[in-house]
């Protein structure tokens, strides 16, 4: 398993790099193009997240500058109808925190978007990680030591009738401000602003 690559970036193209390790290795390392956008310039020193796939007995590298993002990229390949070419271009269309948002939000139309991915594809998609992303949708917005209590604030307000919509917007409402100590705090908080939700 090789779960990061570090060395001189040595090439760029569109959609993958070379990084030539200390040891004198080169590795070729496909990107999503929110990935591309944010590398250095060729010659400058760089580490990348990798998440290393073997299909049809050929092995490839998928690198990364952050942990959310390969995150995201390994959940998608858990859809069966997913490879990891079309993650890629999901993850090269909308950067990480913006496609766990419209997962999660359940917003095919934002999904369909992408070029190569279906109706039929995205509500797939939807169906599987709806629940399951909603930590990196949460993290796009909320940053330091509230990241957390603001993940666990949404499950706690969709357990109370809010939609994920509902629950995020919220949270991003009074984040930074409200001063809670605790996950519970942070939830009476929002209640005391906006009311219970609307099973209750």
């Amino acid at each position: 398993m090789i779960s990061r690559v570090r060395g001189e970036l040595v090439s760029l193209d569109v959609d993958r790099v070379e990084v030539a390790a200390a040891s004198g290795v080169v590795y070729e390392v496909h990107v999503p193009l929110t990935v591309f956008n944010r590398l250095p310039a060729v010659g400058s020193d760089l580490e990348l997240l990798t998440a290393y796939i073997v299909r049809d007995d050929t092995p490839s590298l998928y690198g990364f500058l952050d942990a959310q993002e390969r995150s995201l990229f390994s959940r998608l390949l858990t859809v069966q109808m997913v490879g990891p070419r079309l993650a890629l271009a999901m993850m090269s269309a909308y950067h990480a925190g913006r496609l766990a948002r419209a997962i999660a939000e359940r917003d095919a139309k934002v999904l369909i978007q992408v070029s190569g991915l279906g109706k039929k594809t995205a509500e797939r998609v939807i169906l599987e990680l709806a629940d399951k992303v909603r930590d990196i949708a949460v993290a796009e917005t909320v940053d330091g030591p509230e990241a957390r209590q603001a993940t666990e604030a949404v499950a706690a307000l969709t357990s109370l009738g809010y939609t994920f919509a509902e629950a995020d917007a919220a949270v991003r409402e009074v984040a930074g401000a409200t001063g809670a100590e605790s996950t519970e705090e942070f939830v009476r908080i929002i209640l005391a602003r906006r009311g219970p939700g609307r099973d209750r």
